[in-house]
């Protein structure tokens, strides 16, 4: 605790970084050696959770065999060593993202329940009756629900943010949008659905101007770039492990520190209070009083394993690679007869996503072919309904990239979109 910023840094951010080379990256991840239906497995969709490679697997592997025990608590040796690992691992994410202290990470366990966290610890206290959240159409449900529950809980009025034909904000709404009764303004860093980049700075100028809380879905936006909330401007950021190579049930939410000071527990229980009366307690120090229970060890420290895993990678090669990924498939997807790519055109305002439709084919129909064919990719609405009827669709394709994909893995990909029109002609 109390680690200075370039101390921090010195843990991952200046790691000594490995050539990128993404086959010899795919051996690191034990699940993508496999086959499906007798053939090499394709895994696209990373979007939904990526694979874990191997160090972050060996870390989970020898917390439970060699450290398990509960955190804070105990004096022992094991005790000692389980906080020491779960503490280490907030302080790798706090310089992942850029965090002023460690202590501004509260482990969650995920972004669902970061954004959660906010629209109860916070948004009880200071949204009443007539007060506005602002949030957009591009949202991923888990940046839907919390804030409906909020408006329904406390009198507010949502307001949404349009798309346009490409799937992109329509920024010129927002001085209509935002006033005086504007509480909170929540958006997606990148969305899940279309692979959109939003300009996360110029959105927080506008809330900030009319004294709006900035509160950033960031599942997909720490995955594939470098993030540095203090540079970006925000308020709150939330993310997810399981997403950039990390355990499932495992996520963060990070908030500046004088506002984690001034908000409410979320939960009440053992570990986050700091002294207990009949009638009323006390709460431990930030991040504590937000963690009650006995926290997600291992998928804390497997988190940290992941932060170092991708920092000795470099999230610069990272982005490079995928980018490369990206501009081969939407050219190879867009020739395909019968498909229609859903979001940006431009590549500097997309990530590694392309949701798709091909001619009559179902989505479904569509997965369950490239299946039998040995490539993973995702169908549905990608918890993004709100997406869906903008486009008027129910559901699309969708293929998504990561660090270990590479355009062989297209060219799989085209093969059985092939496949998919020789059924559906």
């Amino acid at each position: 605790m109390g680690m200075s910023t370039s101390t921090l840094g010195r843990d991952t951010r200046d790691a000594q970084q490995m050539t990128f080379d993404p086959v010899q990256l795919r051996a690191q991840f034990p699940a993508l050696d496999q086959e499906i239906n007798g053939k090499p497995l394709v895994y696209l969709d990373s979007a939904a959770t990526s694979q874990k490679p191997r160090s972050v697997i060996e870390a989970l592997d020898a917390y439970y065999q060699h450290d398990n025990a509960n955190v804070h608590r105990g004096i022992h040796e094991l005790s000692r060593r389980a906080t020491e690992g779960y503490e280490g691992a907030r302080a790798k994410v706090a310089s992942w993202i850029g965090a002023a202290r460690p202590e501004e990470i509260v482990f969650t366990r995920g972004t669902t329940e970061a954004i959660n966290l906010v629209a109860n610890a916070w948004g009880l206290d200071h949204v009443g009756e007539g007060d506005e959240i602002v949030l957009s159409v591009l949202e991923h449900h888990s940046n839907i629900v919390p804030w409906q529950l909020l408006a329904h809980r406390t009198g507010a009025k949502l307001r949404y943010i349009e798309l346009d034909d490409q799937g992109r904000l329509r920024l010129d709404d927002l001085p209509r949008l935002l006033n005086d009764r504007t509480k909170i303004v929540t958006f997606s860093h990148v969305s899940n659905s279309l692979g959109t980049v939003n300009p996360v700075k110029e959105i927080t100028a506008a809330a900030h101007a009319v004294g709006a809380l900035v509160v950033v879905d960031g599942a997909q936006g720490a995955v594939h770039s470098k993030v540095d909330v203090q540079d970006l401007g925000v308020d709150c950021y939330a993310f997810s492990g399981h997403k950039m190579c990390g355990p499932t049930g495992c996520g963060a939410l990070w908030a500046r520190h004088d506002l984690l000071e001034a908000m409410s527990p979320y939960q009440g229980g053992g570990e986050m209070i700091h002294v207990v009366g009949r009638d009323e307690s006390t709460w431990a120090a930030v991040p504590h009083k937000f963690e009650a229970g006995t926290p997600n060890i291992s998928g804390a420290i497997g988190m940290g394993a992941a932060v170092d895993f991708l920092a000795g990678i470099g999230m610069e090669a990272i982005e490079s690679h995928e980018r490369q990924v990206l501009e081969y498939a939407l050219d190879q997807v867009r020739g395909v007869d019968g498909v229609t790519v859903y979001g940006p055109d431009s590549l500097d305002e997309r990530s590694a996503v392309v949701s798709f439709t091909l001619g009559d084919a179902h989505p479904h129909d569509i997965s369950t072919i490239l299946d039998a064919e040995g490539v993973a990719i995702r169908a549905g609405h990608h918890c993004a309904q709100l997406v869906m009827k903008h486009f008027g669709v129910a559901a699309t394709a969708r293929a998504s990239f990561y660090l270990y994909n590479t355009k062989d893995d297209v060219d799989r990909l085209i093969d059985g979109l092939g496949s998919v029109g020789g059924i559906f002609g």
